[in-house]
């Protein structure tokens, strides 16, 4: 399992926004590049990055900090503003490793299976479910869509997808602890790989997920305010992985 740390850009600064508001907005005073750098050398081989711009306008606008972060040589999962195949392409080349979608897709189910089948993004695409006590919302988590998360995990069972990357939008940059019961539920329909989001609040968190069998975690406020340590994290992870 992969613990992938968090860097949210928004006016060109890494902050965390509290159950997604834009009206709630945790600021540090960490730059993007140089928290990808102490991310790897802390050992982490990912990182997951949302354009919060990107994401309430609709098109991608941190594709330089995209491009500056994957230079230091972390994997980088990366969404917000990608609703065409044209941003899918431009985070591509910009050093994404994989690419999340998440309203687009909701919007235009038909043309989301097009891309993800489309031999150049093959692999390449996270399907993005941020959910709202099991319903999944969209545009910056600003409107919900009334459709259940979990089934559209099995809807996309064969689909040559990267992930899906579940967040609980409740728990997500409220440190409360992970909403383990739905991340299991998730886990145990999907037949692709899950990356959960959202709550991880201390190393017992990590724990809990790890025996999951996830194929990542995402980590955001509890790095940033110090409340867990990236490399205690990622020992946790191994060790739960190494004895089962």
């Amino acid at each position: 399992m992969e613990i992938l740390p968090a860097i949210d850009l928004l006016g060109g600064r890494c902050v965390r926004l509290v159950q997604g508001r834009y009206d709630r907005v945790l600021e540090y005073e960490h730059d993007a590049v140089e928290c990808a750098t102490c991310f790897r050398a802390a050992g982490a081989r990912w990182v997951h990055v949302v354009d919060l711009e990107g994401a309430r306008s609709g098109r991608i606008v941190n594709l330089d900090a995209l491009r500056r972060i994957a230079a230091t040589g972390i994997s980088v999962e990366f969404g917000g503003g990608v609703r065409e195949e044209a941003a899918i392409q431009a985070a591509l080349d910009a050093g994404a490793a994989r690419v999340i979608i998440g309203t687009r897709a909701l919007e235009d189910w038909e043309w989301f299976r097009a891309v993800v089948h489309d031999q150049r993004f093959s692999g390449k695409l996270s399907l993005g479910l941020d959910a709202r006590l099991g319903k999944v919302a969209i545009h910056g988590w600003t409107r919900d869509t009334g459709r259940s998360a979990l089934e559209l995990a099995e809807e996309v069972a064969a689909w040559p997808l990267a992930t899906i990357c579940y967040t609980d939008i409740g728990r997500d940059g409220m440190l409360l602890g992970p909403n383990v019961e739905a991340i299991r539920a998730l886990a145990a329909v999907s037949a692709v790989p899950v990356v959960a989001a959202g709550g991880v609040t201390d190393l017992d968190d990590v724990r809990r997920l790890a025996e999951l069998k996830l194929a990542g975690v995402v980590i955001g406020r509890a790095i940033y305010e110090r409340a867990i340590d990236l490399r205690d994290a990622l020992a946790v992870a191994r060790e739960v992985w190494g004895a089962t």
